[in-house]
């Protein structure tokens, strides 16, 4: 394979990834909230116990805390009957048992209130549609004294393939704790992202410049190795300005555009993987065994992941642990981005940072007010509409590849009914990421030993990450990241130039070599 044709391939996929930073939404910091009330039916039968989802509403007869606390009912199966006229059943079979009916034909205060005039204890209704909240109007919820709830429909016919016809139940809500250990999950892949990714950025840079030094044997230039550099301030107007036209047509045709970011995302994430392994086998020195110039090494791990990829593709539908995939190939996405996307000195970051700070802003807080819904496009986006083959209830967090998901780890009756997630948007890793990066090479420029610039990035993103999630701890909602983190990283890269009274360089950055891989011309 030849250097211009190699050139070509991975300029390619260096657009490739660039596309899915322009469609992949800076998407605010926040949980995947579960709109409905959700509890635990626990069924036993003396030797076996089974949970499953439920929805209840409060405004009914509140449910027990904890299943120590539940009454606990035998279970009487009445789902040939939608109990919409009390006639239809016997009192006394149901007098002092839990009742099970079908949804349908009547409100649910109707069913409530007849299955409490039988001597019902708990009515469950059995659903075949998404399970919504209970409700009806204020003026009945006084006169129902027992506990209502949905369950789905599916869940009744395994408990009865399961437990026969000896059923008890018992009914619970746990209390919803606000603080999860998903939030330190999050927190320790964005950091340790925007690390990596920014040491790598700087590592290249080194090699780069000790390749090119006199008796160093020539090396590649920037544009050989397949790396982008933003140095022009009309890129970068261009570059926000067709991400905002992206995330426009996303939420306009959803059910196509959709599809296409799948592809994308299954194309470029095993790009980066690829280039994340093959970094890590260098470094720690496995060699390449050679067959007609092809590295079986590189076949290997080409074949490694295409595969993850792939599987990530068919099973992106599979919440309970395709998560852990997504996140993988995410981390890769970003890494292997913040070493080839390079900014070529500090007025570029502040520009496209302070750019991407609106624009994030704009579409989580101002958008919401030209929405029919009253929901952000930002939002819309990342959680994704009803849409054909992509279809998620309000419950299920859409398995777009934007965001980085964690499951919270103590929502035991939520995730029960559909995992809940806390997530965190590519963005708002790679667009701080890139200024780390900067700082990362600019501590190479200068011949900083210490780290100064690359360290103190570091931690300005930690200290706003850490904002981030205190404002969303104590507001209750989730926050647009970038609203806390490009303030934090450019004040401190800023403030220590200036103290190190290095700020002109560091605004101007460093010019370098760009030579064409079809010519020998070589441009500064």
């Amino acid at each position: 394979m030849s250097s211009a044709t190699l050139f070509r391939l991975l300029k390619v996929l260096r657009c490739v990834q660039v596309t899915l930073v322009f469609i992949a939404p800076q998407q605010a910091l926040c949980w995947v909230v579960i709109t409905c009330q959700e509890a635990i039916l626990h069924i036993s039968n003396g030797g076996t116990e089974r949970e499953y989802c439920i929805v209840h509403n409060h405004s009914w007869t509140p449910l027990a805390t904890s299943l120590d606390d539940a009454k606990q009912y035998p279970l009487v199966t009445m789902t040939s009957t939608v109990l919409c006229n009390a006639s239809e059943i016997t009192p006394d079979v149901v007098k002092g048992k839990a009742l099970v009916v079908m949804r349908g034909d009547c409100d649910f205060s109707q069913k409530a209130l007849n299955a409490q005039n039988l001597g019902a204890t708990t009515l469950l209704i059995a659903s075949n549609k998404s399970l919504i909240t209970p409700s009806a109007n204020d003026s009945e919820y006084s006169k129902v004294q027992i506990p209502l709830a949905l369950m789905r429909y599916r869940d009744f016919l395994e408990a009865q393939q399961v437990f026969g016809k000896e059923m008890q139940v018992r009914l619970y809500a746990p209390p919803h704790s606000k603080i999860d250990p998903s939030i330190a999950v999050i927190l320790l892949i964005s950091i340790v992202t925007v690390v990596l990714g920014g040491y790598w950025s700087g590592a290249c840079e080194r090699d780069r410049l000790n390749s090119c030094a006199p008796g160093g044997g020539g090396g590649e230039s920037k544009a050989e190795s397949g790396e982008l550099s933003l140095y022009s301030p009309l890129k970068v107007v261009i570059f926000v300005a067709f991400m905002c036209g992206m995330l426009v047509l996303m939420y306009f045709f959803y059910n196509v555009l959709v599809y296409v970011i799948i592809a994308i995302f299954c194309l470029a994430s095993a790009s980066a993987l690829f280039s994340c392994f093959d970094a890590v086998m260098d470094k720690i020195g496995c060699g390449t065994l050679r067959n007609c110039n092809i590295s079986v090494r590189s076949l290997i791990l080409a074949a490694v992941c295409i595969t993850i990829a792939v599987i990530w593709g068919v099973y992106r539908n599979e919440e309970r642990w395709i998560w852990i995939l997504q996140d993988l190939l995410g981390i890769a996405f970003c890494l292997n981005f913040m070493k080839t996307i390079s900014l070529s000195n500090f007025k570029i970051c502040v520009i496209l940072l302070s750019l991407l700070l609106v624009y994030d802003v704009f579409f989580v807080f101002i958008t919401p007010f030209f929405t029919k819904n009253g929901v952000s496009i930002m939002v819309q986006v990342a959680l994704g509409p009803d849409a054909s083959g992509e279809k998620v209830s309000p419950a299920v967090l859409l398995p777009l590849p934007v965001v980085m998901r964690v499951p919270r780890f103590s929502a035991w009756a939520q995730n029960l009914c559909g995992m809940q997630f806390s997530i965190l948007g590519y963005g708002d890793i790679i667009v701080p990421g890139l200024l780390v990066a900067y700082c990362s090479r600019f501590d190479v420029w200068i011949n900083s030993s210490k780290k100064i610039y690359f360290v103190s990035c570091c931690i300005a993103y930690l200290l706003g990450m850490i904002l981030t999630f205190a404002v969303m701890l104590l507001s209750g909602m989730g926050q647009p990241a970038l609203l806390y983190l490009v303030p934090f990283t450019l004040i401190t890269s800023a403030v220590v130039a200036g103290c190190r009274g290095e700020i002109k360089q560091f605004w101007s950055g460093t010019t370098y070599r760009v030579r064409r891989p079809e010519t020998t011309e070589i441009t500064y």
